[in-house]
């Protein structure tokens, strides 16, 4: 079996901050004055310890000063274990960060998972924040709805761009077709028929009606005398033929010219009685409503219905393959007016805000907490790929600066220990 491929690490360079040299030297200057008082506690140590026996107090100084150089040099040690071995010595347990990177990997993966990334944290800070009113006020800001509008935009005219046509073609026939199915047509007819008649606008409709039909008779003269010709018996003379047609279409015409100028023409009449009882048939009459049921059904299965779907769908292609050329354009008014109007309604209801507050903190604490583990396992990963010395040196340069501080406290507060116990001793002596 091959052995398996060893991944090099990756060396952890990133562009440097604009704030990293002025935190460098932050620290080096702190380095340089914990170890300035090291040194000085050493000179002290050392000038105390040869004058001690000419000057006996000064035993408390000698006393002060050595806790102190032990304590510094002991923070000293302590830190600088942290990032490299204290003067190069192969030292055990010493150049922490370089050689435990992986492990320290893994540790602040779990302990991010653990403490940080739970459902009672994550919903905790969405409440905190009111994340839901911060929302509803972005949307409703003109501005930002524009911005909002245009990114849904383009991305659904991507979208219908890239769908396979006859895949959607079908979906949107049989998804209309199944609306319609399921929907009892007769009773919509009925209202629409009822809705027609209010202001008497089927008149409108009846006047249409009357116009197509002289218009249709005016177009077609040729073809009307030549029926009324084919009908006649052989032996009517063609003068005749011409009497009767010449007669009809008067009298068609005059009918129509009289249905348009009379509004109380009698047909109008019988148009209204014979709407109000089709529409009151489309309500009761099981025979009327089984017919219009089947009329759906047949519509369905008309190669019409299809190419409605392929109308429909041509449509949108063409509307998204005109806002994916020129995107600036035209903004779309209509989404940006509706995501305005959402955000609004938001801020007026507070009961509508509160569910969307609570429908925010399931969905992204859910999402935390089911993805807490991906996001361990990236940093472990992330942490493993550094560079050791590198990694090192980044993190120094982090905490670098309040690292010294523990070296100087513990100068001074070894110093003030060490002075302590010296007293103590001589007053137990």
């Amino acid at each position: 079996m091959a052995a398996p491929a060893v991944v090099a690490p990756v060396a952890f360079a990133p562009k440097p901050l604009k704030d990293e040299a002025e935190r460098r030297a932050k620290m080096e200057q702190m380095r340089r004055r914990a170890t300035g008082l090291l040194v000085m506690a050493g000179v002290i140590f050392l000038i105390s310890r040869l004058l001690e026996p000419s000057y006996p107090w000064l035993g408390f100084i000698r006393a002060t000063a050595e806790a102190s150089l032990v304590g510094g040099l002991a923070d000293w040690f302590a830190v600088t274990a942290l990032f490299r071995k204290p003067l190069g010595l192969p030292i055990p347990h010493t150049a922490i960060i370089p050689t435990q990177k992986d492990r320290i990997g893994r540790i602040l993966g779990n302990f991010l998972q653990e403490h940080f990334l739970t459902r009672e944290v994550i919903s905790a800070k969405i409440r905190s924040v009111h994340l839901a009113e911060r929302v509803a006020r972005w949307m409703s800001d003109p501005a930002e709805s524009k911005q909002i509008a245009k990114h849904i935009a383009a991305g659904l005219a991507r979208a219908i761009q890239s769908l396979p046509d006859e895949e959607v073609t079908e979906l949107i026939r049989k998804s209309a077709a199944t609306r319609l199915q399921a929907t009892r047509i007769a009773p919509i007819l009925s209202d629409i028929l009822a809705l027609l008649t209010t202001d008497r606008r089927h008149q409108d409709l009846l006047n249409e009606a009357a116009r197509m039909i002289a218009q249709t008779i005016e177009e077609n003269q040729v073809e009307i005398r030549l029926r009324i010709a084919q009908q006649s018996p052989w032996w009517v003379p063609g003068v005749v033929d011409d009497k009767i047609y010449h007669k009809i279409m008067d009298a068609v015409e005059d009918l129509l010219e009289d249905l348009r100028a009379d509004p109380r023409h009698p047909l109008r009449l019988k148009f209204d009685i014979a709407l109000e009882d089709f529409i009151d048939r489309l309500k009761t009459s099981p025979e009327v409503i089984a017919k219009a049921e089947a009329l759906k059904e047949k519509l369905v299965d008309q190669p019409v219905f299809e190419e409605f779907a392929a109308s429909l769908w041509h449509s949108a292609q063409k509307a998204a393959a005109r806002y994916s050329a020129n995107p600036n354009a035209k903004s779309p008014d209509a989404l940006e007016q509706a995501i305005i109007t959402a955000g609004e309604a938001l801020l007026t209801n507070k009961a509508v805000l509160d569910e969307f507050e609570e429908f925010l903190t399931r969905m992204i604490s859910s999402a935390v907490e089911q993805h807490r583990h991906e996001v361990s396992e990236f940093l472990a990963q992330t942490v493993s790929r550094w560079d050791p010395e590198v990694a090192s040196q980044r993190l120094e340069l982090v905490v670098g600066r309040d690292l010294q501080f523990i070296r100087i406290n513990g100068t001074l507060v070894g110093g003030l220990v060490g002075l302590l116990i010296y007293t103590i001793s001589l007053l137990l002596s």
